[in-house]
């Protein structure tokens, strides 16, 4: 009888936390089941019926039975059940685990509200992150409302999506300090890498972005672990003056 743990992944395909935990769970080689939510309302009653009031956002993880709700809970998680290869070595243990906390705290949600401001701006552009290409004007109305509804869902403004391109440079500072004093960005990947490594890959498909990411250690230091998104967001979807010079 093989005593592997079942495993029941509750998602969202472009979710960027739910990339963080599927690739520590394909580190460890640990088999799960996927649940994939519809995009809508409904995903919302269906999470807190399984991981309780409040905890409506993915991903959540059932362990034997047992939830485990938000990627830094379920990263521990996964290194319970499974602790080698670690993905909290012992000469870090603290670092990363600052580091993964800062990643989910600072810039995870920061990976919901840049795309969705791009979109405000360009919403006919919303197909081209299912793949299917620029938007015929019959199904920009669609998008209009589904963008707007992101909009009230992620709390975004125009003011705070001003404020959130004015600081993204110095947070891209802080990512670079942590490539450079080891704690991410190294050969064997940890919580952190994967934690700050799938909101770097999202920002990479925002064109606008692009002078701000090249040819520095944040912009880089994920393509180890994830391959690069499909989708791309072309230049000149934020006002005119919005992005801060690279």
């Amino acid at each position: 009888m093989s005593d592997a743990p079942s495993l029941i992944l509750h998602m969202l395909p472009p979710s960027h936390p739910c990339a963080t935990v599927k690739a520590a769970l394909r580190l460890k080689g640990l088999e799960f089941e996927q649940v994939v939510f519809p995009l809508d309302e409904s995903r919302r009653a269906k999470m807190e019926a399984i991981y309780g009031d409040g905890n409506y956002r993915v991903p959540g993880l059932v362990v034997d039975g047992e939830p485990v709700h938000g990627s830094n809970p379920i990263l521990e998680k996964i290194e319970e059940l499974r602790p080698e290869p670690s993905i909290y070595p012992t000469d870090r243990a603290e670092a990363v685990r600052e580091a993964a906390a800062w990643g989910d705290g600072e810039i995870q949600d920061l990976g919901r509200r840049l795309p969705w401001g791009a979109l405000q701006f360009r919403p006919e552009m919303l197909g081209l992150l299912s793949g299917s290409g620029q938007l015929e004007p019959a199904a920009v109305d669609f998008a209009i409302r589904m963008v707007r509804g992101a909009w009230k869902y992620h709390r975004i403004t125009a003011e705070r999506l001003h404020a959130d391109l004015q600081g993204f440079p110095g947070l891209l500072d802080h990512v670079d300090a942590l490539v450079e004093d080891g704690t991410i960005g190294r050969d064997e990947p940890t919580a952190a890498d994967f934690q700050i490594g799938a909101t770097m890959r999202v920002f990479s498909m925002i064109g606008d972005l692009d002078p701000l990411l090249a040819d520095r250690p944040a912009g880089e230091f994920w393509t180890k672990w994830f391959e690069p998104l499909p989708a791309r967001l072309p230049s000149g979807a934020y006002p005119a003056g919005w992005v801060p010079s690279g």
